[in-house]
């Protein structure tokens, strides 16, 4: 099964704007995503639930922040 989630494309669209730098922390990013978005399919392939939840919030200092996650996976008895 193959599914397009456009990471890597939404990703490029929000980095015009920014310099070398973050475009290089963004593209890493988007990578880490499409593989973390594989991981999720598969796991949910292998019969578990996964929901990705905000764990904490970390600032930068000078007004940036991003979210942190962690997985919260849930089986079927049986």
């Amino acid at each position: 099964m193959t599914v397009h989630t456009r990471v890597k494309e939404r990703a490029e669209e929000q980095a015009t704007t920014m310099n070398g730098d973050q475009q290089a922390a963004i593209r890493a990013l988007a990578n880490d995503l499409h593989r973390l978005n594989h991981s999720v399919m598969r796991a949910v392939e292998a019969g578990v639930s996964v929901e990705l939840v905000r764990s904490a919030r970390h600032h930068g200092g000078d007004g940036q922040w991003g979210d942190l996650m962690i997985p919260v996976v849930v089986t079927r008895a049986g």
